[in-house]
């Protein structure tokens, strides 16, 4: 059985149990947690969360529903109408600061607990023999569909190799049609921003000659200056055909977001989970490896008062112990 296949199941289950009432779910209430399209790794694994929290909850049902993603995740988390979020950290902090996406600050939010890192992946087509971002001038270069955390991204990396979109040919094309294209040649370049093993980063280098590029210290570096939710990264070597070596990159990390009202011990149940509950998780997809608690000592906006609260307790924990967190 597919992982996700295996996600689905989980989630069908979990949404049966909630039918039925089952586990003294009689009077609960329901919480939803926004993920993404069911094609990416939002969904599975915010079903799987919902799964865990389900179990561990007695005072309430969370479903995970699907979205449009990070950006439509955080304005109806401001609404009021859904509970959690999932969203990656470029559209958190423009969010809870203002920016194109949110003319109007979503000054609420806080950051509940962190995800797994989205690398940024740069993909060339067999050819086109440039090295570096620099040689994109001028060349079809795919850098997401609009709006979305890796078109962010993209835009970001350009600027700092003195491109701008009128430097570039624009396509706006999703990772399955950035895939497609890039192995047809239909496209000189690709940015992804997405958890690997990527499953279209995989189809691409499978067949095609497309490669993957690495970025220099200087550009990794001058992002993490200019924006606070970057930081280094590598791909490491075999997590691709023909990717040899290490590939330099950098990284933005996914959140977890509700607002500053979110109940505590919602807030409590969601963390534990990813303490305690990680391998279950991981059955339902590789990425909850990656999960890393300590990414709370560096967020892009404040930490929900709970989230502080639990952190500091988990790190008193750890000395005393000595155990991972």
């Amino acid at each position: 059985m597919s992982r996700f296949a295996v996600a689905l199941t989980a989630i069908l289950v979990g949404a049966t149990a909630a039918c039925r009432g089952g586990g003294g779910g009689e009077g609960r209430r329901f919480l939803s947690i926004g993920t993404a399209g069911t094609g990416g790794i939002y969904y599975p694994l915010g079903g799987a969360i919902a799964s865990v929290l389900s179990d561990a909850d007695t005072l309430h049902r969370y479903t995970a529903e699907v979205t449009g993603g990070s950006v439509e995740n955080l304005n109806r988390i401001a609404n009021g109408e859904i509970d959690l979020g999932f969203s990656i950290g470029t559209s958190v902090y423009e969010a809870y600061h203002g920016g194109d996406n949110f003319p109007v600050p979503l000054s609420k939010l806080r950051v509940i607990a962190p995800l797994y890192p989205n690398v940024t992946h740069i993909l060339i087509a067999a050819g086109f023999g440039g090295a570096s971002p620099e040689e994109f001038r001028g060349r079809r270069v795919s850098v997401g569909a609009p709006g979305s955390g890796t078109e962010q991204v993209a835009r970001q990396l350009l600027n700092v190799y003195g491109l701008g979109y009128d430097d570039v040919d624009v396509r706006y094309l999703s990772f399955r049609e950035s895939s497609d294209a890039l192995r047809d040649g239909a496209i000189d370049a690709a940015i992804f921003s997405v958890g690997y093993p990527a499953s279209a980063v995989l189809e691409a280098t499978t067949a095609g000659g497309v490669r993957l590029l690495g970025l220099d210290s200087d550009h990794r570096t001058t992002l993490a200056n200019h924006y606070p939710y970057y930081e280094p990264a590598t791909i490491p070597a075999g997590a691709y055909p023909r990717v040899d070596r290490p590939v330099p990159t950098v990284s933005v990390m996914n959140w977890v977001v509700g607002t500053k009202d979110l109940e505590a011990d919602v807030v409590r149940y969601v963390l534990t989970a990813l303490r305690t509950d990680r391998q279950r998780l991981v059955r339902v997809h590789d990425i909850a490896r990656q999960i890393d608690l300590r990414a709370l000592d560096r967020t892009p906006v404040p930490l929900h008062g709970e989230t502080a609260r639990w952190w500091a307790e988990e790190q008193e924990r750890v000395g005393a112990t000595g155990s991972d967190p």
